[in-house]
């Protein structure tokens, strides 16, 4: 097979196969893994091409940390937090603002629809007994556990990916190359964020919560084990162990301390994501490696938009414009090697204020609609079981002005700082 042909084959697979997951009507992982086979037929790359391809550090820590999410939503400590933050405030609007600010604590370290389970119960408790709508309070939740995703290293699948694909480490995400690093800049934009939903949404939520104290049951080993394992990843340096074998301890010893719940925790596991991840990582290698992502770039440069501060502009708001309705991970999996190319277009010195920028879009952008994002989606399933419409207006409302303003932030600051 010649090479043009080649190429047309491995476009068209492609397309294929992220329009069948952004449709959701077949599983995910079994797309990716059809397509990694269909490419390893027709010999866009071979299997030794393929295995090298997989990033295992990023699949070892996704699996650890999701099973210690898993623990730590039944230890009892996540609710104890919520209601100890309730009696200490005067007003609904502040107990959801807190409330989501708890989230967001959370969801920079654990799974965001682990997350997002865990405040569900917490915030339909405190509506019944404002006697207010769950709607406002389901949505903020959603958005505030999205809205974090690039805090940490492992906030979310796509800081994972650019954490393996670059060699950042976990304090790279604060400090790197003498500048203030991603997580850095996303706290900004998270403060404004959570800023936009009081100012818009909470800060008129007047009425008195009374919440009665009770005894919570607390298991404190997944809570020891949590922070040992953001401990050996920030330390990780000097422990001298690979990332992925860090999260396969974490696994390890979660799946010991949760054994009476060994089963649950295995069918609750998102498989789905693990083995779509895993088949994206081929597709993508596929793709760089027939000549594709060089002509997406060049396309993009060809249009005219050659100059760096454009350019940002143009990756950061094109990422949110996108991710908003595509999952996160695809597009992060192709925009990865997309950036680097444009920068090597452009002469950027790095390809870091594109990698930034990018990755900060796509993973704020999945606010701005209902399934722009897992954890939106689980909200709104639990709204629809609890009698609630969705209504789209309703929901743009909450997210858009609190999309802008978080990405807003970060993109002033990416530009100031890295351009």
């Amino acid at each position: 097979m010649d090479q043009a042909t080649l190429k047309l084959i491995t476009l068209a697979i492609f397309f294929i196969c992220y329009s069948l997951v952004i449709s959701r009507r077949i599983k995910i992982a079994y797309v990716s893994i059809a397509s990694v086979i269909v490419l390893l037929f027709i010999g866009a790359l071979n299997f030794q091409q393929a295995f090298v391809a997989v990033n295992w550090d990023v699949l070892g820590i996704y699996w650890g940390f999701m099973m210690v999410s898993i623990i730590f939503a039944q230890s009892g400590i996540p609710t104890y937090l919520a209601k100890y933050i309730l009696l200490k405030t005067k007003n609904e609007g502040e107990a959801l603002f807190l409330i989501c600010i708890l989230t967001a604590f959370l969801s920079s370290f654990l799974e965001n629809v682990g997350v997002v389970l865990i405040m569900a119960p917490i915030a339909i408790e405190v509506a019944r007994r404002a006697n207010s709508s769950l709607f406002i309070y389901l949505i903020s939740i959603a958005i505030s556990s999205n809205m974090v995703t690039t805090v940490t290293m492992i906030a979310d699948p796509p800081s994972l990916i650019l954490a393996g694909e670059t060699g950042m480490n976990f304090l790279d995400f604060y400090w790197f190359k003498e500048k203030i690093g991603l997580g850095t800049i996303s706290i900004f934009g998270v403060l404004g964020g959570l800023s936009t939903l009081y100012s818009l949404n909470f800060r008129k939520m007047k009425k008195e919560i009374e919440i009665k104290e009770e005894k919570i049951k607390i298991n404190y080993g997944p809570a020891l084990l949590f922070i040992g394992g953001i401990i050996a990843l920030a330390l990780n340096e000097f422990i001298g162990l690979r990332l992925g074998a860090i999260g396969l301890i974490m696994g390890i010893i979660s799946l010991f301390l949760g054994r009476r719940i060994f089963k649950k925790m295995m069918v609750e596991f998102d498989w789905n994501s693990f083995f779509f991840i895993l088949g994206s990582f081929i597709i993508i290698e596929a793709v760089e490696r027939v000549g594709i992502l060089s002509s997406f770039a060049n396309l993009f440069i060809e249009s005219g938009i050659n100059n760096p501060v454009l350019t940002l502009a143009a990756v950061t708001w094109l990422s949110v414009a996108f991710s908003s309705f595509i999952d996160n991970v695809p597009f992060t999996m192709l925009m990865i090697p997309v950036c680097f190319h444009l920068a090597n277009s452009i002469n950027l010195e790095s390809a870091f204020p594109l990698l930034y920028g990018m990755i900060i879009g796509t993973g704020i952008g999945g606010n701005i609609t209902p399934v722009g994002a897992t954890a939106n989606v689980f909200a709104t399933g639990i709204l629809e079981k609890n009698g609630y419409k969705i209504k789209l207006r309703e929901y743009l409302k909450i997210s858009i002005p609190t999309t802008i303003v978080s990405v807003l932030i970060a993109h002033l600051l990416l530009q100031f700082f890295w351009l």
